[in-house]
């Protein structure tokens, strides 16, 4: 079962480029695992220096995991 799709769709215009990114960067800078999983496409592969992982739900773990080892340092 796939998600529905977000617009702006490509091809992308400068203007909707410009809005697909500041979509991203709102999702990133809510700090909210789901949100910023929903940023990217459900078989996103992702990798963090010798960490490779693939999925909203391994995205959002890390994130989760992320949070904590930040939390922990500050």
């Amino acid at each position: 079962m796939s998600s529905p799709s977000r617009p702006p769709l490509p091809p992308f215009s400068f203007e909707t480029a410009v809005q697909k990114v500041r979509m991203a960067e709102d999702a990133w800078n809510s700090r909210d695992p789901a949100r910023v999983a929903l940023a990217y496409s459900e078989d996103s592969r992702w990798r963090n220096r010798a960490e490779f992982f693939e999925g909203r739900a391994a995205i959002i773990a890390f994130s989760h995991a992320n949070g904590r080892r930040k939390s922990t340092t500050d």
